[in-house]
Parts: structure tokens; sequence; C-alpha cells
């Protein structure tokens, strides 16, 4: 397995400060939703905070998962659809939420179930950027993103121990 050369480590509370800032961001575009869908299994963490923010009640959520390995995605297949409620007007009124898009392939799949709901995301890399309407940091599509629920306390060497000419 290959992994890029790039990391992106974040913290707990690191990830809570940027899940909240997203927060903030949506919040002031002072609309009503009607429900939020976490994209699963990375959108959990974030819309349990977005959902505190902002005080919405009805989250449900999509499962789509990928049957890859780390250095290629392969295909998609949704294991858990929408609640056919959510998907009245085409999803409008509805907040989706994933931590990270990337590639993209994910939110295309939710976008055609829902092409008029506002999709968050707390990081994105440029593929996947054209699908999202509001994140907070982008990264370069190189870049791997360690999530802090996917990680031990570990130490990290230098970014510049690694990179001498």
């Amino acid at each position: 397995m290959s992994l890029p050369d790039k990391a992106f480590p974040v913290s707990w509370d690191q990830f809570h400060r940027d899940a909240r800032a997203l927060a903030w961001r949506v919040a002031g575009m002072q609309r009503e939703w009607r429900a939020m869908v976490a994209i699963t299994r990375g959108g959990l963490v974030p819309a349990a905070i977005i959902c505190r923010e902002l005080g919405i009640r009805m989250i449900e959520t999509v499962c789509i998962a990928s049957y890859h390995e780390y250095d290629e995605q392969g295909e998609l297949k949704v294991l858990k659809d929408v609640d056919s409620r959510l998907l009245e007007n085409e999803g409008d009124g509805i907040l989706v939420v994933d931590d990270l898009t990337d590639t993209g392939k994910t939110a295309a799949i939710v976008r055609a179930m829902m092409p008029k709901a506002h999709f968050a995301t707390v990081y994105a890399k440029p593929k996947g950027r054209p699908l999202i309407d509001t994140f907070v940091t982008e990264v370069s599509q190189d870049t791997w993103i360690y999530f802090p629920w996917d990680m031990g306390l570990t130490y990290q060497e230098p970014i510049t121990k690694g990179h001498r000419g």
C-alpha cells in the first residue's frame, strides 16, 4: 500500500474547531434546514457537532461504501439510502455533511439523489471541490488526511526531516 507523500494529521481539538467553523459558515446563510444528512462514516462526527450548533434535530444518514485499496478508489455502492421524505423537492432545505470530499465520487452519488441540497464538508480536495457548496479547508489532491478517529497518539517526524536536499 503506498500512501501520498504529504500528510495532514488532524487532532480531535482541531477537527472540533474546523467543524464549528463549518457550522458558522452554514449558519451565516440564515436558512432553516429541514434536516441534515450525514454521509457515513466520516460525516457522522462533523454532523454531531454541526447539528448541535445549528439546532438541527432531524438527522439522517446515507451510507456509500467503496471497495478499494487505499491507493485507488473502487466501485461505489449505496448500502443505505436516504428516507424518501427527505428526497422531496430534490432535497431542497437539506444540509448534507461529510468530513472530506476527495475525488467527488461519493458527493456525486448523493448530489444525484438530492440536487437542491446544500453540501458542506470540513475538508475539500480539488477534484471534489466543484461538488461542494461550503467547506473550511482545502488541501492538495496528493495529501492524505489522518483523521483523529483513525489514529492513536504517536510521534510525528518534523516536516523538514524527510525533505533534505
